[in-house]
């Protein structure tokens, strides 16, 4: 079990921005596109750097990456680094990121926060109790909600009308699972780097999140409750919801 991390420890986020979102039908990598008049990922950069206690947020890009520099200019923001090290997965981004804030001095016990760029509604206070709650575990953690809607396992389904959902497939429920316990995982992530730079080579490329690396190393991250709106926009119908939710805020910004 790692050791609790010094007080005078940094903390850096890191934003894996490489995907392309094909699922939100932007036409454009759903980072980019854009929310309540500014890309999506804007308003994500904006409420990180509203934390004091993040020393630099790490964007990784793609190596083709041409939207970034035009949206979102990044040298009117100094705490705000660029990499185009993207892998082709999400956790080799994050992999690669993490080798990137190496090499800009982060060192073995530092915090990393890794967070969604798709979770574009996060909110500053969210962050920094994430913060609060892991920055004396010896683990690290992540912001996650527990589960309070009943749970239905699906399977591909036969008979009915057969018309499917809208996205073209026909679901039937073949189990009720328990909601007993269980969390739905958000972002951010926050572990220290040479741990989740370890549980990452573990783990493989395949790997969705961080908090499962780690898991896989045999260590129970912090689950620090989050809030509902941190949501991750994934469908089309995100952006109206979001559009919403920002306005219910009395600011687009």
């Amino acid at each position: 079990m790692p050791k609790p991390l010094p007080a005078a420890a940094r903390c850096y986020a890191l934003v894996p921005g490489a995907g392309v979102g094909r699922r939100a039908g932007a036409g454009v990598p759903k980072q980019y596109a854009p929310l309540a008049g500014r890309p999506l990922v804007a308003h994500t950069l904006q409420a990180l750097r509203a934390v004091a206690a993040i020393e630099a947020t790490l964007v990784v890009l793609s190596a083709g990456d041409e939207w970034f520099e035009p949206l979102v200019p990044a040298a009117e923001h100094p705490r705000d680094w660029l990499a185009r090290v993207g892998g082709e997965t999400r956790a080799q981004t994050v992999a690669n990121g993490l080798a990137e804030l190496r090499r800009r001095g982060a060192a073995d016990d530092d915090w990393v926060l890794v967070h969604d760029a798709a979770r574009c509604l996060l909110q500053p206070a969210w962050v920094r109790r994430l913060i609060e709650a892991c920055s004396t575990d010896a683990v690290g953690g992540l912001l996650a909600l527990p589960v309070s809607d009943t749970l239905k396992r699906g399977g591909g389904g036969g008979g009915g009308d057969g018309r499917g959902d809208a996205r073209g497939q026909d679901h039937r429920v073949q189990q009720t699972v328990p909601r007993q316990g269980l969390w739905q995982a958000q972002t951010p992530q926050m572990f220290r780097v040479s741990l989740l730079q370890r549980a990452l080579a573990q783990a493989g490329p395949e790997v969705t999140d961080e908090a499962s690396a780690v898991e896989a190393l045999g260590l129970q991250p912090l689950l620090v409750e989050g809030a509902w709106e941190n949501l991750k926009i994934t469908w089309p119908a995100d952006f109206g919801l979001a559009e919403r939710l920002l306005a219910s805020r009395g600011s687009s910004t």
